[in-house]
């Protein structure tokens, strides 16, 4: 049996999420006692905390999984699902389609740590490991087939978009953030990808502008600096929580020379706003919060739009993981006919040679190639014939199979 238990943003508050970690151990310490665990994978992220897990095979899973989420009720918000569900969930978590801002691309590199930290230790086998492997290819082919991950849907993102759409792009440009809050660190580390001239931060704090300065690599402002600092900068984003303008005309009038005024932009997402409403006179470009939802929603409604597209490859893509994975289940069973079917065949051509009498090398090769041939051409079809069988749940025949391998 699959089965993954889960913890996320769609069940549970951030208070709740953080006890996740603590539920899902205890919840490991129960399974790892009263059933066998073959293989386990953990997925953590800031917004879920996942187990995969291989169970060994039971005569009645839907029993086994009943006693499992009856244990799950002691615990607030846990989810458990499992074989088909469970592999669609997983599909559609590599996909972005689960995640709190569809499309997001940092879900997919966490599912390849996750997979390659298992590995590592041990705790994975051949099943979690292809079913892993096919979602990862899941997610990139969501990707590149479709527009699920363009276009920024976030506040702080659309700021930079915005800013690159208006200045074409961001290279050898100089930036300055204003606020070193949660926002001015989501902003300024979407403008660190960007390859900048120069990146500067400013915040009253001065701590903390120095703080996110050194992890961008950039120079930290002090405040009352800041009309200095404003004569050579391209864009100027604020993000303070400041209950009154802190770029005033005047202060704009003194700080930007005439001649760079039209070509220096504004993003101001802060709230109450940061830039007075008369800055604009001086022909500088300003954008406010409402200017970026437009942008975070047109780019929602088409993210919403390739979702729908998603869905369809990940339907597809389902058949053929679970078809792999009844594939692997008659693997043994393959391995151990063709093991025997070799063995006779080595046996049936040494004796063959022996009557042959004296041949060349070359003769012999001739003969150990014709009885290799003829038992890969049987063996290609049996194959076959098993993994349909396996396909189509024939039980009785897959276990006519392993009877007729059976020896005194």
């Amino acid at each position: 049996m699959i089965l993954n238990i889960r913890i996320d943003h769609k069940t549970a508050d951030i208070q709740t999420m953080e006890k996740g970690v603590s539920y899902l151990n205890d919840l490991f310490q129960y399974l790892d006692s009263n059933y066998t665990i073959s293989e386990f994978i953990p997925i953590q992220t800031c917004n879920r905390t996942e187990y995969y897990f291989k169970l060994n095979d039971y005569n009645d899973s839907n029993l086994i999984f009943k006693q499992i989420n009856d244990k799950l009720k002691e615990y607030n918000a846990l989810i458990a699902e499992k074989d088909d569900d469970a592999l669609l969930h997983i599909l559609r978590l590599a996909s972005g389609l689960e995640s709190m801002i569809i499309g997001e691309d940092q879900i997919l590199g966490q599912i390849k740590d996750a997979l390659a930290k298992s590995k590592k230790e041990g705790t994975s086998g051949i099943v979690l490991n292809t079913i892993f492997t096919k979602a990862i290819h899941v997610g990139q082919v969501a990707r590149n087939k479709t527009t699920i991950n363009q276009g920024s849907v976030s506040i702080g993102s659309a700021a930079v978009d915005l800013s690159e759409e208006v200045h074409g792009d961001l290279t050898n440009k100089k930036v300055l953030v204003i606020g070193a809050g949660k926002m001015g660190v989501l902003v300024a580390k979407a403008l660190a990808e960007k390859q900048l001239k120069a990146i500067m931060v400013s915040n009253r704090t001065h701590d903390k502008a120095v703080e996110l300065a050194n992890e961008l690599g950039g120079h930290a402002i002090r405040f009352n600096l800041l009309n200095i600092t404003l004569a050579d900068v391209d864009v100027i984003i604020s993000a303070t929580g400041a209950p009154h303008p802190i770029l005033t005309k005047e202060k704009m009038s003194k700080g930007i020379p005439k001649d760079r005024r039209e070509s220096v932009i504004i993003v101001d997402i802060a709230n109450p706003r940061d830039v007075e409403e008369e800055v604009k006179e001086l022909g500088i470009k300003v954008f406010d919060i409402d200017d970026l939802r437009d942008i975070a929603d047109k780019n929602q409604k088409m993210r919403e739009k390739s979702a729908k597209e998603v869905e369809l490859i990940i339907d597809e893509e389902l058949t053929l993981l679970k078809k792999s994975l009844k594939h692997l289940q008659v693997e043994p069973l393959i391995g151990d006919i063709r093991s025997e079917m070799e063995t006779v065949r080595i046996n049936e051509t040494k004796k063959a040679l022996r009557k042959l009498g004296d041949l060349s090398k070359k003769d012999k090769k001739i003969v150990n190639n014709l009885t290799k041939s003829v038992v890969d051409k049987i063996f290609y079809d049996f194959v076959n014939n098993i993994r349909s069988a396996a396909e189509e749940d024939e039980t009785e025949v897959i276990n006519t199979l392993k009877f007729l391998m059976q020896k005194d």
